[in-house]
């Protein structure tokens, strides 16, 4: 599917999420990567194979209420 020099990473692969964007849709917040990957803005993601990875988004330091 990809025709990039190097070659994006497989939709299977661990590094699979930075293949090249070929359809951004940020008014609906998703991507679609070269690889047959659906990137969502909340970090889900959805393979091609209808596997599901769920948002992984990296908790920062809690916020202290005075």
């Amino acid at each position: 599917m990809c025709s990039h020099q190097p070659p994006c990473p497989t939709a299977d692969g661990p590094d699979h999420h930075t293949a090249v964007t070929v359809s951004a849709h940020p008014e609906q917040g998703w991507s679609l990567l070269c690889n047959g990957t659906i990137v969502f803005d909340d970090t889900g993601e959805l393979l091609p194979d209808g596997r599901v990875i769920h948002p992984h988004r990296v908790r920062g330091p809690l916020a202290v209420a005075a």
